[in-house]
């Protein structure tokens, strides 16, 4: 078998997998006892939305495509809306353009249903299956997928985005993300990932976000076809005064092959991984700077409390770090990311 058909003879499993597995974990939302579990209807309480478009590919609904719901939603929408997409695999490109607010995009479960495309570019915005561009949206329930082969990571050939999160104050809930090379752009703005699935082989999620991870998989097919090792986390930042990093808590990383945690892209990137449990994909360097030949005195690449086979301290690169439970703390705390005053619910 080649190394490309073993990467999609993977992710078929894995995904079948999801629809039985994935994550149910007790824990204590804003404003509720440690028994509430944050489902849609908390959501569509929380935001106090009235107004749902239905969505379903056996015409029993409003629309039969999730885009054609999008653009009947009038451009300075300024109300909560709900798209409801029912059941089924939507095999389009979703675009939530700028000018087009408050959507709250809910599906009937992340194995249930699933917006899919396959295209490869070398540019990342370009082939991305679904595309976040404006500000005050949700998604819960959903899978969002780019089923394009890719080359090999490292090189000029393509990658394939299967969702592109570029505007301020986007939350995922529930949802799941697939493809190989450069899976998850969270490209810039505050955003919230609550019990969700992200699968790929490098880089698989990227950008310059200043994003929160809580309780979520992440599940590596890493690529044998290339020699130096992928990345789960590739993080961008340029300047101290950026306020942005990958924030990961309570989740898992696990899956096939070796990688790292994650690579620096600039001076100041910021990783954090804490509460988490490390298969032994994880290699024992635990993180690199490949391709950013610059200082790492100001690099944040840290763990805090990691456990599992891939959380050893031994081997480690020098300039990584483990933080103590003082460190840690501004960057465990839903302000990370100003939380309380725009998202509807969140665990703590």
């Amino acid at each position: 078998m080649s190394s490309l058909s073993y990467l999609h003879a993977s992710t078929f499993i894995v995904e079948i997998a999801l629809i039985f597995t994935l994550c149910s974990m007790p824990c204590s939302a804003l404003g509720t006892d440690a028994k509430t579990v944050i489902d849609s209807p908390l959501l569509t309480q929380r935001l106090g939305i009235n107004h749902t478009i239905k969505v379903d590919i056996n015409g029993k609904g409003d629309f039969k495509s999730v885009q054609a719901a999008i653009d009947s939603i009038p451009e300075g929408n300024s109300n909560w809306v709900i798209v409801h997409v029912r059941k089924g695999v939507y095999r389009e490109k979703v675009h939530i353009p700028k000018t087009k607010p408050y959507i709250f995009m809910r599906g009937n479960g992340k194995g249930k249903t699933s917006i899919v495309w396959s295209q490869s570019s070398e540019d990342n915005v370009a082939s991305a299956t679904f595309k976040a561009e404006a500000k005050d949206f949700i998604a819960f329930g959903i899978s969002f997928k780019n089923e394009a082969p890719t080359g090999v990571a490292y090189t000029s050939q393509n990658q394939s985005v299967a969702a592109f999160v570029a505007a301020d104050k986007i939350a995922f809930y529930h949802c799941a993300f697939y493809s190989t090379h450069n899976t998850l752009f969270d490209y810039k703005g505050r955003h919230y990932y609550e019990s969700c699935y992200i699968q790929g082989s490098i880089d698989f999620i990227f950008g310059r976000g200043r994003s929160m991870f809580y309780g979520c998989e992440m599940f590596v097919i890493a690529d044998e076809r290339v020699k130096i090792h992928g990345s789960v986390v590739a993080q961008h930042r340029e300047k101290e005064a950026e306020i942005s990093g990958f924030i990961f808590i309570k989740g898992k990383v696990y899956g096939i092959g070796g990688v790292y945690l994650g690579r620096a892209k600039g001076p100041f990137s910021r990783v954090i991984f804490a509460n988490t449990y490390l298969s032994k994909t994880i290699v024992s360097e635990g993180w690199t700077n490949w391709s950013y030949d610059g200082s790492t005195q100001n690099l944040l690449m840290a763990e805090n409390k990691t456990h599992g086979p891939g959380a050893t301290v031994e081997g480690r690169v020098p300039w990584s770090r483990q933080l103590t439970e003082k460190e840690v703390a501004p960057y465990l705390s839903i302000d990370y990311i100003d939380g309380k005053n725009w998202l509807p619910a969140y665990w703590q």
